[in-house]
């Protein structure tokens, strides 16, 4: 009975997701009349296809949260940034490592993941009744955001294919395809979650629409995602043939400031705008909080990044920026983060959400042309990048050298972009954080932990309990 209360409330909280969050993008609250009045009309479809959209928004998902999300934790978990002492101290616990089942690290982004799959799932059960032109498109949409839920949680929760031998017969996550909020699914094995990534990522491909404006993915967003899809199960021709679909062009190097400023959209596949009607809200504090001034900082560049941006390339002046604080008479001075910080003269936390941009297929593309052995290739790619970046871009590399400029120019061009701890997981490669300290200089104080071997359980993070609890079918990753 105990059990049978917790999913209603579970399901009562998913539910009632879709009058607070739809409202804000002046959606019908559907759910106060049922499902089955709900999938009537093509306005019906539409209404709820934005209502899963708005599920990307949830706080711990791509909406920010002190706890941690996509916004901050694949680089706090990573050697991007260092802790810094003016801050709150937030997320301190995932920065360490040190947590376990209980602590539930991620928690928030676990059960706000399946929202966002329950809500595309019941749009999908009932679109057998939908008849309306827009219908491909939108089954495609619900089908994309299943498939990015999907692959965001198996990232964090279970091994990346290429990441060891053993991967793909590892733990991955539950990949639901029926919107049934009481079942008690197991986990499927990463190579099984992995082939379904494909099969909605392909079905989404071969229907969106080239465009869906604002705030919603198209076709070169589809194919961003299944390139990097294919590039993690190391099935490099696949991954290069889904970004060569790709046809939004890189932002050149004079745009590249304005788009972290929400000044151009250059570049952009997929990005979510703050104004209403879609998100109509502040981000909060993804790194920093405070003028240039006075700022505080929750976490600031490492040290060591901040030094690999080369001073001709424009992506230093585009990603951080030089901040102070006064501090019992002495003056702080920050290397400071501006991804996700503030517009040009707005207010800190009012700024739009980018999740795909077109430099990333350039990159997949060097990186699985290298890995094929096809150098002159994978330079082009690389190039392809480079020469929007510096004033005077490096190239000519080979072998080794090349292999570790492509890997370097990722850090670079995403660097606090969500996906760092994620590339060295699946390069099978260590966390070495610097141990320069906070300020501008390197000065200050470090992180409390400088490494992660590349082998610990710490790479997967736990399941939480509270999810456990309710799905005793759930088994928890080794080692917590």
């Amino acid at each position: 009975m105990k059990k049978i209360f917790y999913k209603i409330t579970v399901l009562a909280l998913i539910i009632g997701g879709f009058t607070s969050c739809d409202n804000e993008l002046d959606q019908v609250p559907f759910d106060e009349f049922g499902t089955e009045n709900a999938y009537v009309t093509a306005a019906d479809f539409e209404n709820a296809i934005r209502g899963v959209y708005a599920s990307l928004t949830f706080d711990s998902f791509y909406g920010g949260s002190d706890s941690g999300g996509m916004l901050d934790a694949p680089d706090v978990l990573s050697d991007n940034v260092t802790f810094a002492q003016k801050g709150r101290g937030t997320r301190r616990t995932l920065h360490n490592w040190r947590y376990g089942a209980s602590d539930e690290p991620m928690g928030g982004l676990y059960e706000r993941a399946y929202q966002l799959i329950y809500r595309a799932n019941v749009l999908l059960s009932k679109s057998e009744t939908f008849e309306g032109e827009n219908k491909a498109n939108i089954i495609a949409e619900a089908k994309a955001l299943r498939a990015l839920a999907h692959f965001d949680l198996v990232t964090f929760f279970g091994k990346i294919p290429t990441q060891s031998g053993d991967a793909n017969g590892s733990l991955g996550i539950a990949y639901l395809t029926e919107p049934d909020p009481l079942a008690e699914p197991a986990r499927e094995t990463v190579g099984s979650v992995y082939d379904k990534l494909v099969v909605d990522l392909k079905d989404a491909a071969a229907n969106i629409n080239a465009d869906n404006g604002a705030g919603r993915m198209g076709k070169d967003a589809v194919n961003i995602l299944l390139s990097r899809v294919y590039l993690y199960m190391g099935q490099w021709q696949n991954s290069i043939d889904a970004a060569n679909a790709v046809t939004t062009p890189i932002a050149p190097r004079n745009k590249v400031v304005g788009v972290w400023e929400d000044g151009n959209q250059e570049g952009l596949a997929f990005y979510i705008p703050v104004e209403a009607p879609i998100l109509n809200n502040s981000i909060g504090v993804t790194w920093s909080q405070g003028s240039n001034t006075t700022l505080i900082p929750e976490y600031v560049i490492s040290f060591e990044l901040y030094n690999l941006f080369a001073d001709d390339d424009i992506r230093k002046d585009a990603y951080t920026f030089q901040a102070t604080n006064a501090n019992n008479g002495n003056l702080l001075s920050f290397n400071a983060i501006k991804k996700l910080y503030k517009r040009d003269g707005g207010a800190p936390g009012k700024v739009d959400i980018k999740i795909f941009r077109a430099a990333e297929a350039s990159m997949n593309k060097a990186e699985a042309y290298f890995n094929l052995g096809l150098e002159g290739q994978a330079r082009t790619a690389l190039d392809a990048v480079r020469t929007k970046r510096y004033l005077t871009p490096p190239s000519g590399e080979t072998g080794t050298a090349l292999r570790d400029a492509i890997r370097l120019e990722r850090r670079l061009e995403f660097a606090f972009e969500y996906q760092r701890f994620f590339d060295l997981k699946r390069w099978g490669q260590a966390v070495e954080r610097s141990n320069a300290g906070d300020l501008a200089d390197g000065s200050g104080t470090a992180s409390d932990q400088l490494s992660l071997p590349a082998a610990s359980n710490k790479f997967q993070l736990p399941i939480p309990q509270t999810a456990k609890d309710l799905n005793p079918n759930l088994v928890q990753n080794p080692g917590y």
